[in-house]
């Protein structure tokens, strides 16, 4: 959707130069209302009506704004632009200013519980850094009323919390949609190849994104970055999948073993035939090697037992 945020065009002045002004307004009141106690007349009552009307008049226009603020003008309802400079400035008291800041903010949401792809519960939570982007769609394409807070200061900070909200509303439902395109963690050694959301970090962060940047949009919202800062499975089955977890990290040391006690077997094997040290034929050697593989393999020290007997009993 195009945007349709312009910037304001219309007049203002320096906001120095109008105090200055404003000074002069109140003193030609002043001098105004002294004539008219001394010299009653007509003529002086309208003048010192309309000096006192002007004063009040130019001392509405003044705002002041920091760097990365802006101020969403209306005039009778009608948008007419988006006023960014920075500074002290005077402008038109008749429109209506709608602050709203464009510092970038942060949203760490809370972990919540979805289902993955193989429909395993997990506790999943993300951090959202965002910043307002399109003031026109931020201010009149979605609900931001703050009509019954007074001060400026106040209904600019709850503006921006109805923006907090709203991109937390949207990144729990985009959070959601991303968990359930991804599993936990691969148990298909046939599906070597497939992101998770254990391991696939990087990508599944840039999905997320981009997710969360087709919903802010029509809210004038961009965010910059968007990452998943705690995953676990939820706790009915996460002592399940911890002993499943453990059951393949001892699957894992033991094909270690496995494989470096035949290593170990072969190089005594080929060693005792190299340097003719004895002399074995396949019976003894298949019961050395069945020893051998006992001793390299136990999970506890071997009990050496002394065959005072020959080879050939």
């Amino acid at each position: 959707m195009e945007s349709k945020e312009t910037e304001f065009k219309g007049g203002y002045l320096n906001g120095f130069l109008m105090c200055f002004i404003d000074v002069l307004l109140v003193l030609a009141t002043i001098w105004s209302f002294i004539n008219l106690v001394s010299y009653p007349s007509v003529g002086r009552v309208i003048l010192c009506v309309l000096l006192f009307i002007a004063f009040i008049f130019f001392s509405c226009g003044f705002c002041m704004q920091e760097p990365n603020e802006a101020k969403v003008l209306t005039f009778f309802g009608r948008y007419v632009g988006t006023f960014r400079k920075t500074g002290f400035y005077w402008v038109n008291p008749l429109m209506t200013k709608k602050s709203v800041s464009l510092r970038a903010r942060n949203l760490n949401a809370e972990p919540i519980k979805v289902n993955d792809k193989n429909g395993n519960p997990i506790l999943i939570g993300l951090v959202v850094v965002w910043r307002l982007k399109d003031t026109y769609k931020a201010i009149f394409d979605i609900d931001t009323d703050v009509t019954n807070t007074a001060a400026v200061g106040s209904a600019a900070s709850a503006r921006m919390n109805k923006f907090q909200n709203f991109v937390a509303v949207q990144s729990d439902s985009a959070l959601r949609q991303v968990a359930g395109m991804y599993a936990y963690d691969n148990n298909d050694e046939s599906k070597t190849n497939e992101v998770t959301l254990r391991d696939g970090s990087e990508e599944i962060n840039v999905v997320l994104e981009n997710k969360l940047n087709e919903r802010l949009s029509m809210a004038g919202l961009e965010v910059t970055e968007a990452r998943i800062n705690y995953l676990a499975y939820a706790p009915e089955i996460a002592a399940v999948m911890l002993r499943r977890q453990q059951a393949e990290a001892i699957i894992s040391a033991r094909e270690k073993i496995v494989e470096g006690a035949v290593g170990m077997v072969k190089m005594a094997l080929d060693k005792l035939g190299d340097e003719n040290i004895v002399e074995l034929d396949e019976e003894k050697k298949a019961a050395m090697v069945s020893n051998l593989l006992v001793v390299l393999c136990a999970d506890e020290p071997a009990q050496p037992v002394i065959n005072s007997g020959t080879l050939n009993h």
